[in-house]
């Protein structure tokens, strides 16, 4: 019989802890394994077709997972940062050099700490967390989207061009789809309803901050100091050099 070959793997921890995902999901432990990049994954990374259609960072992560069983779909957006960030310490090393308004940086990308999600927010242990809404004072409950949410996302934003090439309706969208549930009434009909006509601008605002604020994701943050002087803490920008370093600068 052929044996199959094995490469090395690593495991890596998921600032979501597991906690948001159903039971009987692998990633419930909070971790998932990964294989070091080959050749193989150079090949993904370098394909025409995945790049034209905007794929290939999810088909190099597909490739890279050995954990079995998981959904690539179920994955939370800020997991998926973790495993992105992973891959890129696996396939090309940890120092990543990128430039911000003509200075040149290079972070380590294994120092890159976690943001944890706080487990007392989640209700009855699942992916729903309740905030209230400070101006209008409105209970809603909400979930951290998963994979298939964002190109679910992205796919209505498309579908809503299509009718109006000037639309921009980005946050709405995202909104229809975070919303659980908005004074204890979880129809979709009355969340869709409540965001294009009920919403408030500054509670939407007040809203995307906490979210931000407690969603598990990966700290890719980094310190610039402006031509004053002064000091500010940015996003670490992942351009063309994140998985293909030899690339010019």
């Amino acid at each position: 019989m052929e044996q199959k070959q094995q490469f090395p793997t690593e495991n890596v921890t998921l600032p979501s802890k597991g906690l948001l995902y159903p039971e009987d999901s692998p990633l419930r432990s909070g971790t998932i394994e990964m294989k070091y990049m080959t050749a193989r994954e150079e090949d993904i990374l370098t394909n025409q077709n995945y790049i034209a259609k905007g794929t290939v960072i999810d088909k190099l992560l597909q490739s890279l997972i050995v954990t079995p069983n998981v959904k690539y779909n179920e994955i939370l957006l800020g997991d998926k940062n973790a495993i992105l960030i992973a891959a890129r310490v696996l396939g090309y090393g940890a120092d990543y050099t990128f430039e911000y308004m003509g200075n040149s940086y290079t972070i380590d990308l294994a120092e890159v700490e976690d943001k944890e999600i706080d487990e007392s927010l989640l209700i009855n242990g699942k992916n729903e967390i309740k905030f209230t809404l400070p101006t209008s004072k409105i209970d809603v409950t909400f979930k951290l989207l998963t994979h298939l949410d964002e190109k679910n996302v992205s796919k209505e934003i498309e579908g809503l061009k299509k009718f109006d090439k000037n639309s921009e309706r980005t946050l709405s969208t995202r909104l229809k789809y975070q919303l659980l549930s908005v004074n204890g009434d979880y129809e979709k009909k009355t969340i869709r309803n409540f965001v294009d006509n009920i919403m408030l601008a500054r509670d939407s605002r007040a809203f995307r901050n906490y979210l931000k604020e407690i969603q598990p994701d990966i700290d890719l943050t980094f310190e610039h100091i402006d031509g004053a002087g002064k000091s500010r803490t940015l996003d670490v920008p992942i351009g063309v050099q994140f998985f293909w370093p030899d690339a010019d600068l």
